[in-house]
């Protein structure tokens, strides 16, 4: 295939991931790279270097969208960033010692837990109190549109989701998913924050996490420009429809949408990795 054969399918492929990315709050890696590994023959290492660089083009994209609108809080994305962060450096370091179809299982199988994990509805806490006196002096609260109105939350359990985040950011430089998906997990189930606040907030953090991871990858050569501009330009076009939809969509599809996609996506690539 040439390369001006391959570009519109990349591209075409690249919407797609980048508007259940923005919709969903996983980054457009969760379908990128099994999509390029398993579809277009790519190796996994270039698809994960492509991914990343998408995946700061959902944030891009996307996340103006939710901070205007008032669903993405900015004093909880800044703070688990910290943590990300240093995770996705950790996790690029490893991802060069790591075999190619370990990763693809590894990936799976992280995938099919958020999955799951995406399907288990559990109640936010309600106005601006908390138990968690380390929540209550960082100010992690705020308000997000419903229809009924400004509707008040708080996060909880701040220490553990902290620590997730790290898990999260590893995960990210090691497999090139922007950690959308146990981003969202973590501050969904773990810290009890509203599913809209959680995608919107992790479309607003995982821009960060992977230019962390990026640069280590762009180092090593694994960013090939031919591949990556048609990956970038399809993921922001589609960020952009997802954020319109997100707005407007129900919460419970939101939460189907996601655990779908996942699941698909992890099924695919652990029978990749397995059949190596």
């Amino acid at each position: 295939m040439t390369l001006l054969e391959l570009t519109p399918i990349v591209f075409a492929i690249s919407a797609l991931a980048g508007f259940l990315g923005a919709l969903t709050g996983l980054g457009g890696g969760v379908v990128v790279t099994p999509a390029l590994t398993l579809l277009l023959g790519v190796d996994i290492r270039y698809a994960i270097g492509a991914s990343l660089v998408s995946v700061i083009a959902t944030s891009s994209g996307a996340a103006a969208a939710f901070v205007r609108e008032g669903y993405s809080n900015i004093r909880i994305g800044m703070f688990l960033e910290v943590a990300t962060t240093l995770g996705a450096l950790f996790g690029a370091f490893l991802s060069t010692k790591t075999p190619t179809s370990a990763l693809a299982v590894i990936f799976g199988l992280v995938l099919l837990q958020s999955a799951w994990q995406s399907t288990r509805e559990v109640p936010h806490i309600s106005g601006l109190g908390s138990s968690d006196s380390l929540a209550a002096r960082l100010k992690l609260h705020g308000t997000f549109p419903s229809p009924s109105g400004p509707a008040e939350y708080t996060a909880t359990r701040v220490k553990s989701g902290f620590a997730l985040m790290f898990g999260a950011g590893t995960v990210s430089g090691l497999l090139g998913i922007g950690s959308g998906a146990l981003k969202v997990i973590a501050m969904d189930q773990v810290m009890r924050i509203p599913f809209k606040v959680s995608t919107t907030t992790s479309n607003f953090m995982i821009g960060v996490t992977a230019a962390a991871s990026a640069g280590i990858y762009l180092k090593r050569g694994y960013i090939d420009p031919a591949l990556t501009m048609p990956v970038m330009l399809g993921v922001l076009f589609g960020s952009l429809v997802g954020a319109r939809m997100l707005m407007r969509a129900a919460t419970k599809t939101l939460r189907w949408t996601f655990a779908g996609v996942v699941a698909v996506m992890a099924i695919e690539m652990i029978y990749n990795g397995v059949a190596k």
